[in-house]
């Protein structure tokens, strides 16, 4: 008798869905309370307090319903077998454009075609009310309903444009990979992403939002002292017009080598006090890159995804497996979402360890920013993004550990204060 895949993957699916459900309810009793935590008491203000309580409860209320329907959809479409119905669909849709079905390539873009079309369809009623109901309602939407369907058209324009050639080189890989499969494999995603990393700033992101250098004055005379000082090879220090679509703040850098780039977004600018605040969190980010946290991420998904490359090349040929979940056939691309679902499990226990390196590295970064001296001004930084951007207050112990890449707040000031005491 074969093994029950199908049904061992919709079992923990659900599995999941309970538990990930469990630590949203503590999660939601969290947002509740009507109190700050005693380490932010006379640090934010009760007002905004408040605000970030009734943010974190919408969309916690919200999260619920989109989680519940995901769940219901996703487990539907497996337990249905509605997938190996829609793969026949796309052929015969092949067929009626004059196309031939029997080419894999051909096959499995039309099958993507009409994913896309679902999984808009089914994702836009969300889309519309988490940015125009609730984005708008604490003040965080800046969009309009003809920019919102603009940034979704130039998406869906650029899937057409760069997803064919991935797809087809990806399969023509598969069927000649023979048994270096997954070094091939491994070592087109890796060349992918590079690739991606270099062109995305450069030629998407502009595409969506628009980046201008930062005038000359004395915070950009700062960063590049910063810069300077840490021998980063700041090339271009740019601001992004995020305020064009949320009030949300951030800051990032990115670029390979010795061509380095900072981004910051208006509104970080904007809601900071001071300059020295701005710097403070560049700080905490050039801390990331001097202590090599980007290389060492890296370098752990590389490894990962050679691992998962590996895990398929032993079950791509199973017809069990493939018949478990309906199919008569074994196309490249089901193949791979099947492998998917059936590495569920190691794919949650990865992402929860990953979490654990990203917070202490979070923390690590704030300590190099301390070390240059700007724990105060970090400080500061730190409280002034969590009230403007309405973050959380309270955290649940268990659902901070299982979700959070970054340390709560309260976590992340009483680090730096420990740091001072030490230094003291």
């Amino acid at each position: 008798m074969a093994f029950p895949y199908l049904e061992a993957v919709i079992g923990f699916m659900i599995l999941m869905y309970i538990f990930e459900s469990y630590l949203d309810v503590r999660q939601h009793a969290a947002h509740k309370l009507p109190t700050l935590p005693k380490p932010l008491v006379g640090v934010i203000s009760q007002e905004k307090f408040e605000k970030s309580r009734s943010y974190s409860l919408d969309k916690s209320y919200f999260h619920f319903v989109h989680e519940f329907v995901t769940i219901v959809m996703d487990s539907s479409i497996l337990y249905f077998r509605i997938l190996p119905w829609f793969w026949k669909r796309s052929g015969e849709f092949l067929l009626y454009l004059g196309l031939n079905a029997e080419n894999e390539i051909f096959h499995t873009l039309s099958f993507l075609a009409g994913v896309m079309v679902w999984s808009q369809i089914t994702d836009l009623p969300f889309s519309l009310y988490s940015t125009f109901v609730i984005e708008a309602r604490h003040g965080f939407n800046k969009q309009t309903m003809w920019l919102f369907f603009r940034d979704m058209i130039k998406g869906i324009a650029l899937a057409i444009v760069i997803g064919p050639p991935i797809v087809a080189a990806i399969i023509v890989i598969v069927q000649k990979g023979g048994p270096y499969l997954a070094i091939y494999l491994w070592g087109f995603m890796l060349i992918l992403s590079l690739v991606m990393m270099t062109i995305y700033p450069v030629l998407i992101a502009p595409l969506f939002n628009k980046f201008t250098q930062l005038p000359q004055g004395e915070l950009r005379l700062k960063i590049e002292n910063l810069a300077s000082s840490l021998k980063f090879p700041l090339k271009k220090l740019f601001v992004v017009d995020g305020s064009t679509r949320s009030s949300h703040s951030n800051a990032y850098m990115y670029g390979f080598f010795k061509n380095k780039r900072i981004v910051l977004y208006d509104t970080l600018i904007q809601q900071c006090k001071n300059d020295e605040e701005i710097v403070a969190v560049i700080a905490h980010e050039l801390g990331h890159w001097k202590l090599n946290h980007t290389m060492y991420s890296f370098i752990a998904v590389q490894i990962l995804t050679f691992l998962q490359f590996g895990g398929y090349t032993l079950v791509r040929n199973s017809k069990d497996l493939f018949q478990s979940f309906g199919f008569d056939t074994q196309p490249v691309l089901i193949g791979l979402i099947i492998f998917q679902h059936t590495v569920i499990p190691l794919q949650h226990l990865v992402s929860f360890g990953l979490n654990l390196v990203s917070r202490a590295f979070e923390f690590q970064a704030d300590a190099f920013a301390k070390k240059l001296g700007y724990a105060e001004p970090l400080r500061a930084g730190l409280v002034k993004l969590q009230e403007e951007n309405l973050s959380a207050m309270n955290t649940d112990p268990w659902y901070s550990a299982y979700h959070y890449s970054h340390p709560p707040l309260v976590e992340r000031l009483a680090a730096i204060d420990a740091s001072d005491k030490k230094t003291e």
